[in-house]
This record gives structure tokens, sequence and C-alpha cells, in this order.
């Protein structure tokens, strides 16, 4: 299919051929007949990516604010490559689509197949020939509405979402500064409620259709335009000025809400829908005693993973307006004949066409308030691009032949860069959740396909083995079908995430003989750690080693934090800590127990029990300053005392004297070795590096710790699934 995606680094839009996504569970895959360019919006990311680097930290303060804390817990190098690959990506365009439903997945009840809908969101509703959407983020189009108009659904339920935020009533009155696209079928929605309208805006035109529309009266923002309309306020509200003053509007300048002060009556409301400037006068606004309210996007909904990805909806008992139901009840009025949305229709043109609109729109060239692209109604479905090989590899005999199942952020940056400067590694063909995540890994690492629909990878018998890189709940699932297609994997952490998915992958090794499987627990591969372990020598004698973590706090909406789908954090994370303190050790926990803050169940110190007598810890800390280095690791015993700074740093005490190496700018972890080794046992047919009774004992152990700061037990951990000694034995293994 085709698809228009922008690279945010050089600007550049361009319309990609790439494969149409698979149907998910809780969603629909429509066609899409039309999709609305929100000008706004858009054009602001559009011109954002035109700036200069430093002109784009300027534009994005949050982001800098992410990149100096991963420097300081990464290092520079691996932050300037993880910055780097997501400067130079493609990402998607558009929110606001209409369409016709080609496939409905499981759970997507109240839709069928033909049916006409009304798609938003800026994750799904993009401006391509298919889209999946989530059911709370598509709706029925009734009967009589054309699909050009349900186009402007989800840009009309910003609309509807600002107007509700203000509570008007019928003969209040209100203002709506800025008449751009948002701003005029706000105007409409506030006369269909029989509020009476003004309209402030720099262009004349803008304010003629708003009068047109239904407005009493409309100027510009300064001179006598401005002076008249203050006029007609006053003679309109008796002097006492308006009700309501929504912000539309854009831009640096603070005069929408010093204008809004003016024009408010005392104690009004100010309700903010743009990105504008909003320097307070503190006395215009004490004096009157105005409120500011925001009005969040669509509605009620928006930016939660519960209602927006997996289609919980709110109960209408207590939120009657959510954004699904502020679009149902905008297309209703488009029905009734309330809103005229073709009037703000400036053009309609075809999708193929869409990089030179978004460059007449940039320039100015062209003008208007709402552009249409219309696509065509006989677009394929194809899931499975291929592309012509853009790298060289050895002989045939000579060469591992890898699939990748998913490519986000981690994988891009830390994985695959390290596979694709390998001659002996062929990436042959990558699928992904999203079209545009498979695009971007085609143009960097030279897949000679890119897909949406894994199984189809796995039933390719040219392809070796699999590397799968996805959320975490999803990890256990394909490993099972990896294993059963009869190829090696290698999945990142964790394996599992919780104790029947853990148990699917040992029955399906039982079932299949198939245990031709690696996780990416790649600290054991970091050659400092490497090279002090080396320095210590064999272990001799019971040691104890303390691991601690500065994990710091999630960024607001990290799927991180969905413990219920992808399991906790430190099931999701600790992995990697027992892991290598089992590796120093050369041997798997057989005890666990843990206790968390109780600030946050995944902030928390586990203590573990080996063997041989050997004691370790690891302090899995949320809550510090996430700019404070994030790994240590100290180990005692045997007269030695052994420790490690964030990969930087190593030290090695024995007998009075002190052996120490320092790192320069790399910050290496291991993922460069850890492909390698992968890479040669797959190759070689040889063992894979980590035994699977290892990778199976340390998941065990991340899922005890997790029960014991439940309940306070202490947990055994062997070779069957969880649990299997009595407390008393645990108790007397860990020494408590």
């Amino acid at each position: 299919m085709k698809q228009i995606a922008q690279n945010y680094k050089t600007g550049q839009l361009s319309v990609l051929d790439v494969p149409v996504p698979v149907c998910k569970p809780g969603g629909v895959l429509v066609r899409t007949e039309f999709s609305l360019i929100s000008a706004g919006t858009e054009m602001m990311k559009v011109q954002e990516s035109k700036l200069s680097l430093v002109g784009k930290a300027r534009a994005r303060p949050d982001q800098v604010k992410k990149v100096l804390e991963s420097v300081a817990q990464q290092g520079p190098v691996a932050t300037l490559r993880k910055v780097t690959g997501k400067l130079d990506s493609y990402t998607p365009l558009g929110y606001s689509t209409s369409g016709v439903v080609v496939e409905v997945g499981d759970g997507a009840d109240g839709f069928e197949v033909g049916q006409r809908v009304a798609c938003g969101g800026n994750q799904y509703a993009f401006h391509a020939e298919y889209n999946w959407v989530p059911k709370n983020l598509c709706v029925p189009m009734p009967e009589g509405v054309a699909s050009a108009d349900a186009a402007y659904a989800t840009v009309g339920a910003i609309a509807m979402q600002g107007f509700r935020q203000s509570e008007a009533k019928l003969g209040e009155t209100a203002c709506v500064i800025g008449l751009g696209l948002v701003g005029l079928l706000l105007v409409q929605i506030l006369r269909a409620a029989g509020v009476q309208v003004f309209g402030i805006d720099p262009d004349a035109s803008r304010c003629a259709l708003a009068q047109r529309l239904g407005a009493v009266a409309a100027s510009a923002p300064d001179g006598a335009p401005l002076s008249d309309l203050k006029g007609h306020v006053k003679a309109h509200t008796d002097g006492m000025g308006l009700d309501y003053i929504f912000l539309t509007a854009g831009g640096k300048s603070n005069g929408p809400v010093e204008t809004a002060a003016e024009l408010a009556r005392d104690r009004a409301m100010v309700v903010d829908i743009g990105k504008c400037k909003l320097d307070l006068p503190w006395n215009a606004y004490y004096e009157k005693e105005l409120e500011v309210r925001f009005s969040r996007s669509y509605g009620p909904g928006r930016y939660d993973p519960n209602y927006e990805e997996r289609g919980i909806d709110y109960p209408i008992g207590y939120i009657r307006w959510t954004e699904r139901r502020n679009m149902q009840s905008f297309l209703e009025l488009i029905r009734d004949r309330r809103i005229d949305v073709g009037a703000l229709t400036t053009q309609t043109v075809a999708f193929e066409d869409a990089s030179a609109v978004y460059e007449k729109l940039n320039s100015g060239e062209l003008k208007g308030v709402g552009t249409l692209f219309q696509y065509r109604d006989d677009a394929p479905i194809e899931r499975r691009l291929t592309t012509p090989n853009l790298r060289s590899v050895t002989a045939a005999g000579d060469v591992v032949k890898i699939g990748v199942i998913g490519a986000g952020n981690y994988a891009t940056s830390m994985l695959l860069p390290h596979l694709a400067k390998r001659s002996d590694v062929q990436l042959v063909e990558v699928a992904t959740a999203t079209a545009l995540s498979a695009a971007n890994a085609r143009k960097k690492f030279g897949f000679d396909r890119v897909s949406t629909d894994y199984e189809g990878l796995l039933a390719d018998g040219e392809i070796d083995a699999v590397l799968i890189a996805t959320r975490h709940g999803s990890h256990a699932s394909m490993v099972c079908d990896a294993l059963r297609a009869g190829k090696a994997v290698f999945v990142e952490k964790p394996l599992a995430v919780d104790a029947t998915q853990l148990q699917s992958i040992r029955d399906i090794i039982a079932e299949t003989g198939n245990d031709r499987l690696m996780v990416g627990f790649n600290r054991r591969f970091a050659p400092m750690l490497v090279a002090l372990k080396e320095a210590w020598g064999s272990p001799a004698g019971p040691s104890v080693v303390q691991y601690r973590v500065n994990a710091g706090p999630l960024a607001a909406g990290s799927w991180y934090a969905d413990a219920r789908d992808q399991g906790s954090r430190f099931i999701g994370e600790g992995c990697h800590f027992v892991d290598t303190i089992s590796w120093w050790l050369g041997s798997d926990p057989v005890a666990v127990s843990a206790a968390s803050a109780k600030n946050d169940p995944d902030n928390m110190v586990v203590t573990l029990a080996y063997p041989n007598g050997s004691i370790a810890t690891v302090a899995y800390l949320t809550d510090g300053d996430p700019r404070y280095p994030k790994e240590a690791m100290e180990v005692f015993g045997e007269g030695k005392v052994a420790k490690m700074d964030n990969f930087q740093r190593i030290e090695l005490w024995q007998g009075g004297r002190r052996r120490l190496k320092k790192s320069t700018m790399q910050l290496d972890k291991g993922q460069k070795d850890e492909m390698a080794a992968f890479v040669e046992a797959v190759r070689s047919g040889g063992a894979m590096p980590i035994s699977v009774a290892s990778l199976m004992a340390t998941t065990e152990a991340t899922f005890g710790a997790m029960a014991s700061a439940t309940d306070g037990s202490t947990r055994a951990v062997g070779k069957s699934t969880p649990a299997k000694k009595t407390a008393e034995e645990a108790k007397a293994v860990i020494g408590n």
C-alpha cells in the first residue's frame, strides 16, 4: 500500500510503498476513502522537521531532557546512535480519516466488513491506503453522511470537546480566537447549541466564512476591525462582555490571551484548545476572576491505553462524552445539517499527489482551510514486500539468514546495527506491527523483504534464525511459534512475563526437541565486565554480590508501566541483573526473597541464594535522579573486591593493591559481542551461549521476587514450574 511519511531529520515528505497492517484483535482494518489534512497540527510538524538540530532542540525541550538523562545512564555514543536513528526515520502524518471496513479483528463487536466508518488517532488514522484502527477510535457513519464529510470527524471531536469543557448553555455568548479548521467547526457547534458567537482571525476570508457559518461578527485581532468587534460585543451583551472565550489559535504571540481578558465578562471562562502562548496578564485575569480551562484533544479516553488500545469503554453514567461519543455526536450534527463541513473544504486532491500538496501548503502557495486526500478504491492488500538486496554478503553456505520480528528503538539502535555490519549475516525479512517501522528498518539495514505478518516470516524455510524484539507480553508466544517452526531464536528479555508463559516454552521445547534459544542477556558479554571476571579468576568459594540499578521513573504513558499485559518492570528488566550475577558466580540461584517500597512495587531489593553459599542482592530503584549513572556492581569474597561502575570503570582489590581500568566515551553493555555469539552458535551448530536451564532459572527468579515482595515469602528456584520447595526449605537455603 501507499503511505505518506516524513523524514524528521531532513523534512523530506515521501509517498512510500509499505506493507498493509495486520488486522489485530480489538480493531478493524479500514480501506481509506478520504483523509483530512489538519493544517495547524500537521504543518507544525512539517515546519519543525525543517529546523536545524539546534532549532529542533529548542522546539522540543522535553526531548532534550531525555537525551541528557540518556547520556548520563547510557553514555554519549549509545545516546548519539539512538538519537540519530530516531531523527533519520520516517514518521507518519494524519489523524482524521474515513473509509470502508475490510477486515474485523476479534473483539471488535459492532463492526462488519463493508461498513462505512470514520476513524481517528495520530497513531492509527494515518494518510495511508489502509489503517488498522482500534474500535474505540472508529465510528460507523450515519446514513446520509458522505465519506468526504466524515473524514472531518476527529478534528470535529476536538472542537466538540472544547465546547463541552466550557459547559456553554443556550442563549450565552462566546468568542472564538483563531478561525482555522477547529475554530470554524467550533463556531458551528456553538451556533447549533444556541450560543451567540464572535470570531477573531488575521485572515479576512476566514472571518467572512465564520460570519457565513453563523458568527454574529468576526474581525482581525488588532486595529480598527478589532475595535469594531469590541463595539459589537458591547452592544450585544449590554456592556457586560462575553461568557466564554475559546483559544484555537497557535503561534508565539500572547495577543490571544490578552484579547480574551478584554472581551470577557466578570468571572467568564477562557478555554484553551489550540497551542498558543499562555502568559496570563495577572491584573486582567485577577480583576475579573477569570477561569481558565484546558481541552484535551478529542475527549475523555485520549492517551488512556485501556480505552484506546484495549477498547475498554467508560460507563456512560459516569462519563457521558468520550472521544468516540464526541465523534459520533459530530457526525450526527453533519447528518442533521447543523454543521456544514463542505464549506470548509478548499480542495480535494488525489493521494498520489500528497507530497506536492504539503510543499504548497508549507510555502503558502496553497491557501484554504480544509484539504482532503481522496484514495483509489482498488488498492491491493499486500503484507509482504520484496525489495532489491541492498547489502552484499559472502557465499550462501557461510551466511546466517535472519528474520526479525519487531524493529523498535532498542532493536534499531542496539542490535540491528551490529548484525548489519557482519558479512556472514543476511537480513532476509523484518516483520513489524506498523508499516513505517518496517520501512525504516529496510531503509537503515537493507532487509530483502518487509512485512507486517510475522507468521509468513516463520513459514519461510530460507530463514535460519529469528530475532524477536517486540513488547514483553508477546515474547513467549512468538518464541513458541518460532521454535515450532524449527528456527534458532534470539529473543530480547524477558523470556516470559508469567509462569504460564514460561511453561508453554518448556512444553514446546519438550514437544519439538528444538532448544536453540537465547535471551538478550547482554551484560555478561560486556567487555569491561568480562575483563573484570577474567582478572578475578574462577570462583573458588562463596561470595557476596551487590548490584545496584538506578532504573529511575518511567515517562508518562510508557508501555513499560502496563504490568497487566507486559509484566512488571522488574520482570522486564531485573532478569538482566540476575543473569549477570549467575554468570559471575557460575551457577543459577536456588532461592529468592524480596521487599518493595510502599511508593512502587518495582522499587525493590531482591536477595538471591546460590548453591555454593554465595548471596547476592539486586537493588532495583525507581525513585532516584535519572541523571545519576544507572548501574554498579560489587563482589566481595576470597580476599578480593571487584567493582564495576556503569561499564565505564572497573577495579580489582587484592592483597592491598588496586588494579584500575577506565573506558573513554564508549559505554559498551555487550550487545555487539552478544550478537556475535548468537550468530556463531547458529552458523556452527554449536551450543547456545546460555543454557536453557539458566534462562529458565533466571526468569523463575524474577517471578519469585515479585511474589515475595507481595507476600513476604521466600521462594525456591528450580528446574520445574514455580516455587517447588517448602517455605522452610527455601528459608534454610537463603539463610533467613
